[in-house]
Protein backbone atom coordinates (compact mmCIF):
# COMPACT_ATOMS: atom_id res chain seq x y z
CA UNK A 1 0.00 0.00 0.00
CA UNK A 2 2.00 2.86 -1.33
CA UNK A 3 -1.04 5.20 -1.27
CA UNK A 4 -1.58 4.56 2.44
CA UNK A 5 2.11 5.17 3.10
CA UNK A 6 1.90 8.43 1.15
CA UNK A 7 -1.03 9.57 3.26
CA UNK A 8 0.77 8.65 6.46
CA UNK A 9 3.78 10.65 5.31
CA UNK A 10 1.56 13.66 4.55
CA UNK A 11 0.01 13.42 8.00
CA UNK A 12 3.44 13.60 9.57
CA UNK A 13 4.44 16.53 7.38
CA UNK A 14 1.37 18.68 7.93
CA UNK A 15 0.17 17.65 11.37
CA UNK A 16 -2.78 19.98 11.92
CA UNK A 17 -2.34 22.95 14.19
CA UNK A 18 -4.20 22.84 17.48
CA UNK A 19 -6.52 25.75 16.83
CA UNK A 20 -9.15 26.77 19.31
CA UNK A 21 -12.70 27.03 18.07
CA UNK A 22 -12.86 30.63 19.24
CA UNK A 23 -10.61 31.59 16.36
CA UNK A 24 -13.86 32.25 14.44
CA UNK A 25 -12.53 30.70 11.26
CA UNK A 26 -15.47 28.37 10.63
CA UNK A 27 -15.88 27.55 6.97
CA UNK A 28 -19.12 27.86 5.04
CA UNK A 29 -20.55 25.81 2.21
CA UNK A 30 -19.62 26.81 -1.33
CA UNK A 31 -22.82 25.82 -3.11
CA UNK A 32 -23.99 27.43 -6.29
CA UNK A 33 -27.28 29.25 -6.86
CA UNK A 34 -29.65 28.82 -9.74
CA UNK A 35 -29.01 30.89 -12.81
CA UNK A 36 -30.55 34.33 -12.76
CA UNK A 37 -33.32 34.90 -15.31
CA UNK A 38 -32.35 36.93 -18.35
CA UNK A 39 -32.35 40.62 -17.66
CA UNK A 40 -31.76 40.26 -13.94
CA UNK A 41 -27.99 40.18 -14.04
CA UNK A 42 -27.33 43.74 -12.91
CA UNK A 43 -24.09 45.57 -12.37
CA UNK A 44 -24.53 46.45 -8.72
CA UNK A 45 -24.74 50.17 -9.35
CA UNK A 46 -20.98 50.73 -9.10
CA UNK A 47 -18.16 50.94 -11.62
CA UNK A 48 -20.57 50.41 -14.51
CA UNK A 49 -18.05 51.81 -16.95
CA UNK A 50 -14.66 53.43 -16.91
CA UNK A 51 -16.37 56.79 -16.61
CA UNK A 52 -18.89 55.59 -14.02
CA UNK A 53 -18.67 55.31 -10.25
CA UNK A 54 -15.26 54.57 -8.81
CA UNK A 55 -16.42 52.25 -6.02
CA UNK A 56 -16.32 48.49 -6.52
CA UNK A 57 -18.34 46.25 -4.22
CA UNK A 58 -16.74 42.86 -3.62
CA UNK A 59 -18.84 40.14 -2.02
CA UNK A 60 -16.68 37.80 0.06
CA UNK A 61 -17.74 34.23 0.70
CA UNK A 62 -16.84 34.43 4.39
CA UNK A 63 -14.40 37.22 5.22
CA UNK A 64 -12.80 35.50 8.24
CA UNK A 65 -12.06 32.37 6.22
CA UNK A 66 -8.36 32.02 5.59
CA UNK A 67 -8.94 30.99 2.00
CA UNK A 68 -10.08 34.59 1.34
CA UNK A 69 -7.42 36.29 3.44
CA UNK A 70 -5.76 38.07 0.47
CA UNK A 71 -8.98 39.94 -0.34
CA UNK A 72 -9.09 41.57 3.10
CA UNK A 73 -5.33 41.92 3.48
CA UNK A 74 -5.15 43.94 0.25
CA UNK A 75 -7.50 46.46 1.83
CA UNK A 76 -5.60 46.51 5.14
CA UNK A 77 -2.33 47.13 3.28
CA UNK A 78 -3.91 49.99 1.32
CA UNK A 79 -3.19 48.34 -2.02
CA UNK A 80 -6.64 48.93 -3.52
CA UNK A 81 -6.37 52.62 -2.73
CA UNK A 82 -2.82 52.82 -4.03
CA UNK A 83 -3.96 51.25 -7.31
CA UNK A 84 -6.66 53.91 -7.58
CA UNK A 85 -9.84 52.02 -6.84
CA UNK A 86 -12.27 52.38 -3.94
CA UNK A 87 -13.34 48.96 -2.64
CA UNK A 88 -16.17 48.03 -0.33
CA UNK A 89 -15.97 44.49 1.04
CA UNK A 90 -19.24 42.80 1.95
CA UNK A 91 -18.95 39.75 4.19
CA UNK A 92 -21.61 37.39 2.84
CA UNK A 93 -20.53 34.39 4.93
CA UNK A 94 -20.69 31.77 2.22
CA UNK A 95 -19.56 31.26 -1.36
CA UNK A 96 -23.07 30.60 -2.66
CA UNK A 97 -24.40 33.76 -1.02
CA UNK A 98 -21.59 35.83 -2.49
CA UNK A 99 -22.25 34.43 -5.96
CA UNK A 100 -25.99 34.96 -5.63
CA UNK A 101 -25.43 38.60 -4.65
CA UNK A 102 -23.34 39.22 -7.75
CA UNK A 103 -25.76 37.45 -10.07
CA UNK A 104 -28.57 39.51 -8.55
CA UNK A 105 -26.64 42.73 -9.10
CA UNK A 106 -25.96 43.91 -5.54
CA UNK A 107 -22.19 43.43 -5.88
CA UNK A 108 -19.77 43.84 -8.77
CA UNK A 109 -17.15 41.21 -8.01
CA UNK A 110 -17.05 38.02 -5.96
CA UNK A 111 -14.23 36.67 -3.84
CA UNK A 112 -15.22 33.02 -4.20
CA UNK A 113 -14.21 29.65 -5.60
CA UNK A 114 -13.20 29.40 -9.26
CA UNK A 115 -15.36 26.29 -9.82
CA UNK A 116 -18.44 28.54 -9.76
CA UNK A 117 -17.45 30.00 -13.14
CA UNK A 118 -17.71 26.51 -14.67
CA UNK A 119 -20.98 25.74 -12.91
CA UNK A 120 -22.52 29.00 -14.08
CA UNK A 121 -21.36 28.52 -17.69
CA UNK A 122 -23.28 25.24 -17.64
CA UNK A 123 -26.32 27.38 -16.73
CA UNK A 124 -25.61 29.82 -19.56
CA UNK A 125 -24.30 32.51 -17.20
CA UNK A 126 -21.01 34.08 -18.32
CA UNK A 127 -18.76 34.46 -15.29
CA UNK A 128 -15.00 34.90 -15.53
CA UNK A 129 -12.27 34.72 -12.87
CA UNK A 130 -9.46 37.22 -13.32
CA UNK A 131 -7.04 36.59 -10.45
CA UNK A 132 -6.30 33.32 -8.64
CA UNK A 133 -5.54 33.36 -4.91
CA UNK A 134 -5.61 29.68 -3.93
CA UNK A 135 -3.85 26.68 -5.47
CA UNK A 136 -5.73 24.14 -3.32
CA UNK A 137 -9.30 23.67 -2.12
CA UNK A 138 -7.97 22.69 1.30
CA UNK A 139 -10.20 19.60 1.55
CA UNK A 140 -9.56 16.40 3.48
CA UNK A 141 -11.67 13.22 3.73
CA UNK A 142 -11.54 11.93 7.31
CA UNK A 143 -12.82 8.78 8.98
CA UNK A 144 -14.98 9.34 12.08
CA UNK A 145 -13.29 8.15 15.29
CA UNK A 146 -15.90 5.42 15.77
CA UNK A 147 -14.88 3.84 12.45
CA UNK A 148 -11.11 3.94 12.79
CA UNK A 149 -9.84 0.50 11.80
CA UNK A 150 -13.09 -0.26 9.98
CA UNK A 151 -12.94 2.22 7.11
CA UNK A 152 -9.53 2.05 5.47
CA UNK A 153 -10.22 2.89 1.82
CA UNK A 154 -12.71 4.82 -0.31
CA UNK A 155 -14.33 1.47 -1.22
CA UNK A 156 -15.14 0.95 2.46
CA UNK A 157 -17.49 3.96 2.29
CA UNK A 158 -20.08 1.91 0.38
CA UNK A 159 -23.28 1.97 2.41
CA UNK A 160 -21.85 4.57 4.78
CA UNK A 161 -22.93 8.13 5.60
CA UNK A 162 -20.45 10.87 4.68
CA UNK A 163 -20.72 14.37 6.08
CA UNK A 164 -20.40 17.40 3.80
CA UNK A 165 -20.92 21.09 4.50
CA UNK A 166 -24.00 21.22 2.26
CA UNK A 167 -25.40 19.54 -0.87
CA UNK A 168 -23.82 21.01 -3.99
CA UNK A 169 -20.87 22.38 -2.03
CA UNK A 170 -17.21 21.82 -2.85
CA UNK A 171 -17.12 19.19 -0.12
CA UNK A 172 -20.04 17.36 -1.74
CA UNK A 173 -18.40 17.51 -5.16
CA UNK A 174 -15.18 16.15 -3.69
CA UNK A 175 -16.72 13.00 -2.21
CA UNK A 176 -18.72 12.36 -5.38
CA UNK A 177 -15.54 12.65 -7.42
CA UNK A 178 -13.65 10.27 -5.14
CA UNK A 179 -16.44 7.66 -5.23
CA UNK A 180 -16.51 7.70 -9.04
CA UNK A 181 -12.72 7.65 -9.28
CA UNK A 182 -12.67 4.50 -7.15
CA UNK A 183 -15.25 2.64 -9.23
CA UNK A 184 -18.29 3.33 -7.05
CA UNK A 185 -21.61 4.93 -7.89
CA UNK A 186 -22.22 8.35 -6.41
CA UNK A 187 -25.24 6.88 -4.63
CA UNK A 188 -23.21 4.11 -2.97
CA UNK A 189 -22.56 6.43 -0.03
CA UNK A 190 -25.16 8.72 1.46
CA UNK A 191 -24.23 12.33 2.17
CA UNK A 192 -25.46 14.40 5.09
CA UNK A 193 -25.16 18.14 5.58
CA UNK A 194 -23.19 18.78 8.76
CA UNK A 195 -22.25 22.37 8.09
CA UNK A 196 -18.88 23.60 9.27
CA UNK A 197 -17.28 24.67 12.51
CA UNK A 198 -18.65 23.28 15.75
CA UNK A 199 -21.51 21.40 14.08
CA UNK A 200 -19.15 19.51 11.77
CA UNK A 201 -16.74 18.67 14.58
CA UNK A 202 -19.60 17.46 16.79
CA UNK A 203 -21.03 15.30 14.00
CA UNK A 204 -17.70 13.51 13.66
CA UNK A 205 -16.88 13.30 17.34
CA UNK A 206 -20.33 11.98 18.26
CA UNK A 207 -20.46 9.48 15.39
CA UNK A 208 -23.40 11.08 13.59
CA UNK A 209 -21.60 10.34 10.31
CA UNK A 210 -19.14 7.62 9.34
CA UNK A 211 -16.70 9.97 7.62
CA UNK A 212 -16.64 13.57 6.45
CA UNK A 213 -15.02 15.99 4.04
CA UNK A 214 -13.64 18.77 6.20
CA UNK A 215 -11.51 21.90 6.00
CA UNK A 216 -9.36 23.84 8.41
CA UNK A 217 -9.72 24.77 11.14
CA UNK A 218 -12.27 21.97 11.66
CA UNK A 219 -9.66 19.26 11.09
CA UNK A 220 -7.44 20.79 13.77
CA UNK A 221 -10.30 21.29 16.21
CA UNK A 222 -11.36 17.66 15.78
CA UNK A 223 -7.76 16.53 16.27
CA UNK A 224 -7.59 18.42 19.54
CA UNK A 225 -10.93 17.04 20.73
CA UNK A 226 -10.11 13.38 20.07
CA UNK A 227 -6.49 13.63 21.16
CA UNK A 228 -4.86 12.14 18.06
CA UNK A 229 -4.60 12.59 14.31
CA UNK A 230 -7.78 11.39 12.58
CA UNK A 231 -7.47 8.83 9.79
CA UNK A 232 -7.21 10.55 6.40
CA UNK A 233 -8.44 8.77 3.27
CA UNK A 234 -7.54 11.65 0.98
CA UNK A 235 -5.99 15.06 1.57
CA UNK A 236 -5.53 17.73 -1.10
CA UNK A 237 -4.09 20.42 1.14
CA UNK A 238 -0.63 19.75 -0.29
CA UNK A 239 0.93 19.55 -3.74
CA UNK A 240 1.55 15.86 -3.14
CA UNK A 241 -2.11 15.28 -2.35
CA UNK A 242 -3.28 17.29 -5.35
CA UNK A 243 -1.04 15.24 -7.62
CA UNK A 244 -2.34 11.97 -6.18
CA UNK A 245 -6.03 12.86 -6.45
CA UNK A 246 -6.22 15.16 -9.48
CA UNK A 247 -2.91 14.48 -11.24
CA UNK A 248 -2.28 18.23 -11.11
CA UNK A 249 -0.04 20.57 -9.15
CA UNK A 250 -2.85 23.06 -8.57
CA UNK A 251 -6.61 23.17 -8.11
CA UNK A 252 -7.64 26.85 -8.31
CA UNK A 253 -9.98 27.74 -5.48
CA UNK A 254 -10.33 31.25 -4.01
CA UNK A 255 -10.34 33.85 -6.76
CA UNK A 256 -11.85 37.13 -7.84
CA UNK A 257 -14.48 36.67 -10.52
CA UNK A 258 -17.12 38.82 -12.17
CA UNK A 259 -19.69 38.74 -14.93
CA UNK A 260 -17.98 38.70 -18.30
CA UNK A 261 -19.80 41.83 -19.44
CA UNK A 262 -18.69 43.70 -16.30
CA UNK A 263 -15.08 42.76 -17.06
CA UNK A 264 -15.46 43.91 -20.66
CA UNK A 265 -16.83 47.27 -19.51
CA UNK A 266 -14.37 47.75 -16.63
CA UNK A 267 -11.01 46.46 -17.82
CA UNK A 268 -9.07 49.25 -16.15
CA UNK A 269 -10.82 48.70 -12.83
CA UNK A 270 -10.36 44.93 -13.04
CA UNK A 271 -6.68 45.46 -13.72
CA UNK A 272 -6.36 47.60 -10.60
CA UNK A 273 -8.05 44.93 -8.47
CA UNK A 274 -5.88 42.19 -9.93
CA UNK A 275 -2.69 44.17 -9.34
CA UNK A 276 -3.71 44.83 -5.74
CA UNK A 277 -4.27 41.11 -5.12
CA UNK A 278 -1.05 40.16 -6.92
CA UNK A 279 0.90 42.61 -4.75
CA UNK A 280 -0.80 41.12 -1.69
CA UNK A 281 0.19 37.58 -2.68
CA UNK A 282 3.77 38.79 -3.07
CA UNK A 283 3.58 40.41 0.36
CA UNK A 284 2.31 37.16 1.88
CA UNK A 285 5.08 35.17 0.22
CA UNK A 286 7.73 37.54 1.56
CA UNK A 287 6.51 37.89 5.14
CA UNK A 288 5.99 35.64 8.13
CA UNK A 289 2.65 34.54 9.47
CA UNK A 290 3.23 36.80 12.46
CA UNK A 291 3.88 39.83 10.26
CA UNK A 292 0.78 39.10 8.17
CA UNK A 293 -1.42 38.57 11.24
CA UNK A 294 -0.32 41.96 12.54
CA UNK A 295 -1.81 43.59 9.44
CA UNK A 296 -5.18 41.84 9.67
CA UNK A 297 -8.18 43.11 11.68
CA UNK A 298 -7.72 42.32 15.37
CA UNK A 299 -11.05 40.48 15.62
CA UNK A 300 -9.99 37.94 13.00
CA UNK A 301 -7.46 36.48 15.46
CA UNK A 302 -10.21 35.38 17.86
CA UNK A 303 -8.25 36.64 20.84
CA UNK A 304 -5.08 34.64 20.13
CA UNK A 305 -2.85 36.31 17.56
CA UNK A 306 -0.05 33.77 18.05
CA UNK A 307 -2.31 30.91 17.00
CA UNK A 308 -3.71 32.99 14.15
CA UNK A 309 -0.19 33.70 12.92
CA UNK A 310 0.62 30.00 12.99
CA UNK A 311 -2.42 29.17 10.89
CA UNK A 312 -1.47 31.83 8.36
CA UNK A 313 2.05 30.42 8.13
CA UNK A 314 0.55 27.06 7.12
CA UNK A 315 -1.87 28.79 4.73
CA UNK A 316 0.99 30.30 2.75
CA UNK A 317 1.77 26.87 1.30
CA UNK A 318 -1.62 26.72 -0.43
CA UNK A 319 -1.68 30.21 -1.95
CA UNK A 320 -0.74 31.35 -5.41
CA UNK A 321 2.39 33.45 -5.65
CA UNK A 322 1.53 35.39 -8.79
CA UNK A 323 -2.26 35.35 -9.17
CA UNK A 324 -2.14 33.42 -12.46
CA UNK A 325 -4.28 30.42 -13.34
CA UNK A 326 -2.55 27.35 -14.79
CA UNK A 327 -3.96 25.19 -17.57
CA UNK A 328 -3.57 21.97 -15.62
CA UNK A 329 -5.21 23.62 -12.62
CA UNK A 330 -8.40 24.69 -14.41
CA UNK A 331 -8.51 21.35 -16.20
CA UNK A 332 -8.38 19.63 -12.79
CA UNK A 333 -11.36 21.66 -11.59
CA UNK A 334 -13.31 20.88 -14.76
CA UNK A 335 -12.49 17.19 -14.35
CA UNK A 336 -13.95 17.26 -10.86
CA UNK A 337 -17.09 19.00 -12.06
CA UNK A 338 -17.64 16.63 -14.99
CA UNK A 339 -17.53 13.63 -12.67
CA UNK A 340 -19.27 15.07 -9.63
CA UNK A 341 -21.75 17.62 -10.96
CA UNK A 342 -24.52 16.36 -13.27
CA UNK A 343 -25.35 19.95 -14.20
CA UNK A 344 -21.93 20.13 -15.85
CA UNK A 345 -21.57 16.51 -16.96
CA UNK A 346 -20.49 16.28 -20.58
CA UNK A 347 -21.65 19.77 -21.54
CA UNK A 348 -19.43 21.74 -23.87
CA UNK A 349 -17.50 23.91 -21.41
CA UNK A 350 -15.18 26.51 -22.86
CA UNK A 351 -12.56 26.92 -20.15
CA UNK A 352 -11.05 29.92 -21.92
CA UNK A 353 -14.28 31.77 -21.10
CA UNK A 354 -14.12 30.98 -17.38
CA UNK A 355 -10.80 32.65 -16.54
CA UNK A 356 -8.21 35.08 -17.79
CA UNK A 357 -4.62 35.94 -16.88
CA UNK A 358 -4.57 39.19 -18.84
CA UNK A 359 -4.75 41.32 -15.69
CA UNK A 360 -1.91 39.64 -13.77
CA UNK A 361 0.77 39.69 -16.45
Amino acid sequence: MIRNENRQRRRSIIRPLAIIAAATLALSACGTPSAAPPGQAGTGGAAQGEGGGSKVIIGVGGQTLLTYLPTTLAQELGYYQEEGVSVELQDLQGGSKALTAMIGGSTNVTSGYYEHTIQMQAKNQKIKAFVDMGRSSGLALLVAPKNEGKIKTIADLKGKNVGVTAPGSSTDMFIKFLLAKNGLQQTDAAVSAIGAGSSAVAAMEQGQVDAAVMLEPDVSVLTKRIGHDPVLLEDVRTTEGLKEVFDADAWPSASLYAKADWLDQNKETAGKLARAIKRTLEFIDGHSGEEIAAKMPEKFAGGDKALYAGVIEELKKTLSKDGAFTEDGVQAVLKTQRVANPEVGDKDIQLADTYTNEFVK
